[in-house]
């Protein structure tokens, strides 16, 4: 027997849809302030990099561990129930970061800030994932977009507003997230309905059961995520860097990681009608061998414009492969869509230090195979992994 989805039987639900682009805008926002001025967090405490690096460590835990509750609570409560306390938990964390002089409250703020980013973004992932539902299209890859370009403007203002202490800045933000996250109670309560969305489509109980099969796609979907979010982390640290080494000025080095991210921005603003027309799995193979090509190619040709061509061709080429991932596991529910997170965060944090540690004992050009090689696994695994659910 066939059960009748919530979108078979009323409208879209635009206001959801709206209400979560502003989330995933915010989210996008207020980590891109954090870590344009991380900078400024460091002098104001007299960090150095290894206690600042204890910082970044307590941040990730906390995000870490936010994935992974959150996708409990999410499965227990309904993922609208993390769009609300979260963000204000979120916006608060960094106006008191902003605050903190010593290490040790820094820390405890960093883990408080991650936790509530850890559970904001399984909240907006699986609501995300309903919606998308409900609306029975492809909608992740735009939701996806907010957040790009609400990180660009984050980067944006946290480089136009140098002269203002950090402090202010992040008091500024943090406010501002949580009058918006007020602002979108009577929303989020009336996105409820869509908190238990079916998340099969027959109802067999035999069909809904987690089988051994669907969990070894889901692991396989996270150590997908993880290479992509590699890749985003090899440019956020190394692109500049990269740059540098072909004897680029400085404005051209911060141009690369510029440019990646206008490439997935305006690669995620197109990448839903470009997923209804050919369906994930082929769009997700062609932009990551689009990726693998296009940074290979930039390494082995070592001039600044192919480098250039290179960061922009890996941020146009994995720009769909985050969304479809995640909706791929909302299909097994809150739990397998904090799981990849989590997994993929992990590629996103680990991969930066494993790129400079190959770096140390070959050369950076060499290092930077390691995105090419994930991005060319990624095109190889993910079609049988997105076609499978």
């Amino acid at each position: 027997m066939t059960t009748v989805a919530p979108a078979a039987q009323s409208a879209p639900p635009t206001s959801d849809r709206r209400l979560l682009l502003g989330v995933f805008a915010v989210l996008g926002l207020v980590m891109a302030v954090w870590g344009t001025r991380m900078p400024a967090v460091q002098r104001a405490a007299n960090l150095g990099p290894g206690h600042l690096s204890l910082v970044l460590l307590g941040a990730a835990a906390g995000m870490v561990a936010g994935l992974q509750l959150g996708g409990r609570l999410a499965h227990r409560h309904g993922p609208s129930r993390l769009l609300i306390v979260p963000a204000i938990i979120f916006g608060l964390a960094l106006a008191l970061l902003g605050q903190c002089r010593t290490l040790p409250t820094l820390i405890v703020g960093a883990v408080v800030f991650g936790l509530a980013h850890g559970l904001l973004d399984v909240g907006c992932n699986v609501s995300a994932v309903h919606c998308e539902l409900a609306f029975q299209r492809p909608i992740m890859s735009g939701l996806h977009a907010a957040y790009s370009i609400g990180a660009l403007c984050g980067a944006a203002l946290a480089s136009v507003t140098t002269w203002m202490p950090h402090n202010v800045l992040f008091v500024m933000i943090g406010a501002l997230t949580v009058l918006a996250a007020l602002t979108a109670v009577p929303g989020v309560r009336a996105a409820t309905a869509l908190d238990h969305a079916p998340e099969h489509t027959e109802a067999d109980p035999d069909e809904a059961k987690p089988t051994q099969t669907a969990h070894a796609t889901v692991w396989l979907l996270g150590a997908l995520a993880a290479g992509c979010l590699l890749a985003e982390g090899a440019a956020a640290d190394w692109s500049a860097v990269h740059l540098h080494s072909l004897h680029s000025s400085e404005a051209t080095a911060a141009a690369a990681y510029a440019l990646y991210s206008a490439a997935m921005a305006a690669g995620r603003l197109a990448g839903d009608r470009l997923t209804s027309r050919y369906g994930a799995p082929v769009l997700v193979r062609v932009g990551a061998t689009l990726a693998a090509a296009g940074l290979g190619a930039a390494l082995i040709a070592g001039s600044t414009p192919a480098a250039l061509l290179g960061w922009m061709a890996l941020g146009a080429g994995l720009s769909t492969a985050m969304p479809s991932l995640i909706t791929a596991a909302g299909r097994g529910g809150p739990r397998a869509v904090g799981t990849v997170a989590a997994t993929g965060y992990l590629g996103l944090l680990a991969g930066p230090a494993a790129i400079g540690a190959i770096a140390s004992f070959t050369s950076l050009t060499t290092a930077l195979a390691l995105p090419v090689v994930l991005a060319a696994a990624v095109a190889l695994a993910s079609y049988r992994a997105l076609e499978s659910r």
